[in-house]
């Protein structure tokens, strides 16, 4: 099996041009665009946030850095999604990195599903705008009162009414909806009953954001930050009314439809946690050589050598492992990458929580404050461990993989 991790000639150029914006251009802007989100109010963007996001966007759009994630895809540059790793991995070296490229979760994923399932006047009214990067979307999947891990577990009613769905209900963990772009939902909804297969019981549905009956009951704070502007909301539902014809594919597709929708998702994370894990790993090791304590630079105290060593070969090996569960993905076989995202689901965000963690301790007081990027990095990734399924669901997916090699029996 002839497994290449390689980019093309005309691909590496094009990463060069990403990664030369992102230390030139977007990373000095870091900064001033988060002092600007506790100015107002924080669901809002002020007119300086919008203004230095929006340009850099701008910017980018020019220059032809635009819609990268759109792998096998005419619509895009063709990238395989090996190739696109190394293009996450860059963008998750800065909080703005995703969006200014119009690579941003769950936007991604969402425009995936207009893309392959949506109807025509589906992907004329929300694909396009998403495209261009004019509008943003939320994904709600999660419930606060059943185990979401199992996604059989949800519940959230869809009742058929005529020509019209009626959605009852409570979602969180609604990432992006608290934005004030965010114009349209995909939904998981429970349709059929329980005498139903129970991989056949959930659909998806399209709900514009505003349609009357929908509350923003709270954000969810992650370690006692509520993520504003983005936000990740906890909504109600009540007498919902959508059009049947927003239902995806028809009743009871929506795990297939999830599927195609969170395997390549789950990657673009884990590759984004590396370039995190990078990016604390330099920031580790600038401050290992400048600060001086007993004497010695820091980099010369106690175990600090080995500690930047382990790091260092802990990233290299997460990000092989990345880059073979998107190897897979590539040949087509769903059934077949999924250990393998499995595998990298689990193992980049410990990676990167380690690695942070060492930065962290490496900075003392100043590692857990406001006055570096250390400690919102490590919030983020630590979700990561529980978002797109937490680790035990994915251990345990690779235990069954492993296991089922020995045995002709149901485990």
């Amino acid at each position: 099996m002839n497994m290449s991790f390689v980019l093309r000639e005309e691909n590496r150029a094009l990463l060069e041009r990403v990664r030369d914006m992102i230390r030139n251009e977007i990373m000095p802007l870091e900064e001033e665009y988060q002092a600007e989100i506790n100015k107002g109010d924080r669901w809002q963007y002020t007119e300086r946030q919008a203004e230095i996001l929006e340009g850099l966007k701008a910017k980018a759009k020019a220059a032809g850095l635009w819609n990268f994630w759109l792998t096998d895809s005419d619509k895009g540059f063709g990238l395989t999604t090996v190739e696109y790793a190394y293009f996450a991995e860059e963008m998750g070296k800065t909080p703005l990195g995703a969006e200014v490229f119009n690579c941003s979760a769950p936007d991604t994923g969402n425009m995936e599903v207009f893309e392959r399932y949506g109807t025509e006047t589906m992907k004329e009214q929300w694909l396009k705008p998403l495209l261009e990067g004019e509008i943003r979307s939320a994904y709600l999947m999660t419930e606060p009162d059943v185990a979401s891990s199992d996604a059989t577990n949800i519940s959230m009613s869809c009742v058929r009414d005529g020509d019209d769905y009626v959605l009852n209900g409570e979602k969180w963990w609604s990432s992006g909806a608290g934005d004030p772009r965010c114009k349209v939902h995909i939904v998981m909804v429970k349709t059929g009953g329980d005498d139903l297969p129970k991989h056949k019981r959930q659909s998806m549905i399209v709900v514009p954001a505003d349609t009357p009956g929908i509350e923003i009951l709270r954000p969810m704070e992650v370690y006692g930050h509520d993520d504003a502007p983005h936000g990740h909301m906890d909504i109600r539902f009540t007498d919902v009314r959508v059009p049947a014809e927003n239902i995806l594919l028809g009743e009871g597709r929506g795990f297939e439809i999830a599927q195609g929708r969170l395997g390549p998702g789950r990657i673009h994370h884990c590759m984004r946690a590396i370039g995190q894990a990078e990016m604390a790993l330099e920031q580790m090791c600038k401050r290992a050589l400048q600060r001086e304590a007993f004497g010695k630079k820091l980099a010369q105290l106690g175990a600090n050598f080995d500690i930047i060593a382990e790091c260092r070969m802990e990233i290299e090996m997460a990000r092989l492992l990345c880059l073979k569960a998107a190897w897979y993905m590539d040949q087509g076989d769903a059934r077949a990458a999924a250990p393998w995202i499995s595998q990298i689901k689990v193992v980049a965000p410990r990676v990167a929580l380690k690695v942070i963690d060492e930065a962290v301790q490496m900075f003392g007081g100043q590692g857990v404050s406001q006055d570096t990027p250390l400690a919102t990095a490590w919030t983020h990734v630590r979700t990561l461990r529980l978002a797109d399924g937490p680790d035990a669901v994915h251990r345990r997916q690779v235990a069954r993989a492993e296991l089922k090699k020995h045995t002709q029996e149901k485990i």
